[in-house]
């Protein structure tokens, strides 16, 4: 799964890259949780762009938006057979740039779980896999763009952590991506596990698992908890 991701260097997003002119306002995140606004970028209308969404996907035919907070990750694996995710997974998929995300790893004895931070060797941002819905409400009003983070099976470095990891999608793939013509035999191939070699991952104290704590001394190593 992914719970919490960073940010932390947003004036590092290579903006050409992404095939975009500008982005949003953005400020270095450390740990960012489900139910804020995230950048993600997408297609729309032909032309990719980059805006704020929240995070927790609402499905465009929900009654209730709090399902939102249920749906912060989607099964990459299942995603195509999921109702609340089949429509966006096959249609409108995004990036969400990130350069750090967190993981929790259950130590036997102890109550409190583990937690790491990981992210590429080369400490340079990457693009998650995403999905992206548009919700309005039925007695009218503004609508809420909302998405999830696509998730699969866990690499080598990760799995004595966790068994999911998010889907990292390659710069080289972001166009098959983001395009919806994409056959869904492709999209799937596309959420493999990212090569482990090219990730490095470090213990960190508990002070993360607060939505409220948000700045560098959260990717300190600590080895032990309490």
């Amino acid at each position: 799964m992914c719970g919490r991701f960073g940010l932390t260097r947003p004036d590092r997003l290579d903006l050409e890259r992404f095939g975009i002119d500008h982005l949003p306002t953005l400020v270095p995140r450390f740990n960012i949780p489900p139910g804020e606004r995230i950048l993600a970028i997408r297609v729309r209308d032909g032309t990719r762009s980059a805006s704020l969404l929240k995070w927790g996907l609402v499905p465009w035919w929900s009654s209730d938006p709090s399902i939102g907070h249920w749906l912060a990750n989607a099964r990459g694996d299942t995603a195509f057979e999921k109702a609340s995710f089949r429509d966006p997974v096959r249609k409108r998929r995004c990036l969400i740039p990130a350069d750090l995300f967190y993981e929790w790893q259950a130590v036997p004895g102890r109550r409190k779980k583990r937690p790491y931070v990981i992210r590429l060797r080369s400490e340079e941002p990457f693009a998650l896999g995403g999905i992206w819905d548009f919700w309005r409400p039925a007695s009218g009003g503004d609508g809420l763009a909302t998405c999830a983070i696509l998730t699969t099976t866990s690499n080598v470095l990760l799995s004595p952590v966790h068994d999911r990891m998010p889907v990292i999608v390659r710069p080289e793939r972001y166009s098959d991506w983001l395009d919806f013509r994409t056959p869904a035999s492709r999209v799937q191939q596309l959420m493999q596990p990212y090569p482990s070699e090219e990730m490095i991952l470090w213990p960190i104290g508990l002070r993360v698992n607060s939505a409220n704590e948000d700045d560098a001394a959260l990717l300190d190593r600590e080895a032990e908890i309490d």
